[in-house]
């Protein structure tokens, strides 16, 4: 049960739709699920207005099933798996509503909600081999309840690519750039727009661009104003980000 569902359950009460006793049972619930091999938060989206979020990598397909099912089974209307491999999609699919995305490796269990969001979270790339990143940045804000435009392959070797979408970069809420090389266009798009632009540098490049670290490092010097960055590759936390900002 998420803060808006609270919300909701109050007002209830208060207008006197449902008794109180109802209400403290339907808010009788664990802090948290023990499962053995994982402790499931249920209060996450109580606390912090999203539920918790399944870290795919490094747990056994039957591992991440189980913990989608518990929280399934506590009322959350959409699990969202990062960093999911196929083989861990065709187990959890066999006994719940997954949906699996390939590109971004994301598996949503339950259906995509309607955007909540003030606006709209614009999400480029440097390239097409940065698409993986932003898949997984673009997912997790539709899923959080955004409304996402995408811009693939508008980087700065082209710039006549970035400058074709000036309307969707100047009418964003917020803007996630997603790079790897030298990792230019974030600076770009941060000094085009006047919204926050959250920066994710990705190992994609030649062998020095360091698995992303030349990128990294260009965007904390960015010389555009309101550039922030988040870890290499690290889409989820930028479309999390993203979809805080938006909410506000």
């Amino acid at each position: 049960m998420d803060q808006q569902e609270i919300r909701s359950l109050l007002e209830q009460v208060a207008q006197g739709k449902r008794s109180v006793d109802e209400a403290v049972l339907a808010l009788k619930m664990e802090p948290f699920r023990e499962l053995g091999f994982a402790k499931v938060d249920n209060h996450r989206g109580l606390r912090q207005g999203a539920a918790e979020v399944i870290y795919g990598a490094g747990k056994t397909p039957s591992q991440i099933r189980d913990i989608a099912a518990s929280m399934r089974e506590t009322g959350e209307k959409a699990v969202l798996i990062t960093r999911m491999s196929k083989e861990a999609a065709d187990l959890a699919a066999q006994t719940l509503p997954l949906t699996y995305y390939e590109m971004g490796c994301i598996g949503i269990v339950g259906d995509m909600p309607q955007p909540t969001g003030k606006g709209t979270i614009v999400v480029a790339t440097g390239g097409t081999s940065d698409m993986p990143v932003a898949e997984e940045a673009a997912l997790t804000a539709e899923v959080l309840g955004n409304k996402v435009t995408r811009l693939y392959d508008v980087g700065v070797a082209g710039l006549h690519r970035t400058l074709s979408h000036l309307e969707d970069i100047m009418s964003a809420r917020v803007i996630i750039a997603i790079a790897g090389m030298e990792g230019a266009l974030a600076s770009v798009i941060g000094g085009l727009s006047d919204c926050p632009v959250i920066a994710v540098p990705t190992s994609v490049g030649y062998g020095a661009a360091f698995g992303g670290l030349a990128a990294l490092l260009s965007m904390l010097n960015s010389c555009a104003s309101g550039v922030s960055v988040v870890n290499i590759d690290n889409g989820f936390g930028a479309g999390y980000l993203a979809s805080m900002i938006n909410h506000l």
